[in-house]
């Protein structure tokens, strides 16, 4: 990316490529932004089929591949944002998300949104330090 700048970025054939003009995620400053992460199949394209909870296990996966290309691992997971379409989907987002995460417990928001690209039902942003 910029590398003048202290800038590296981040990208994985494992995870979907970016909507748009940006990063699967970007490394500075000792720490990694990932970009937010839809359950898009990375080899399709296209929103998982299975509902809420299988787009959720599709976003921590694409998220758990974005961070291992960036040489880390849920346990640097400093902060994350959820995304929901319906926050009647919250028990069980928290629960797939808790179980990917482990013993981990980063800081965490989750908000209700009108809209997701795609349809998604679900996206999650994430915040790790480097290796």
């Amino acid at each position: 990316m910029d590398a003048d700048k202290g800038l590296a970025s981040v990208a994985t054939g494992a995870a979907p490529a970016a909507l748009g003009p940006y990063s699967q995620a970007v490394v500075a400053g000792g720490l990694v932004f990932c970009s937010g992460q839809i359950g898009l199949d990375p080899e399709t394209g296209e929103i998982v089929p299975g509902g809420v909870e299988a787009e959720t296990e599709r976003v921590m996966a694409n998220l758990s591949a974005v961070l291992s290309a960036a040489g880390v691992d849920f346990g640097r997971v400093t902060k994350a944002t959820i995304y929901l379409a319906d926050m009647t989907d919250f028990a069980a987002v928290n629960e797939i998300y808790g179980r990917w995460l482990g013993d981990s417990r980063p800081a965490r928001a989750t908000v209700a949104v009108a809209a997701l690209p795609k349809g998604a039902r679900i996206e999650i942003d994430a915040v790790a330090t480097s290796a």
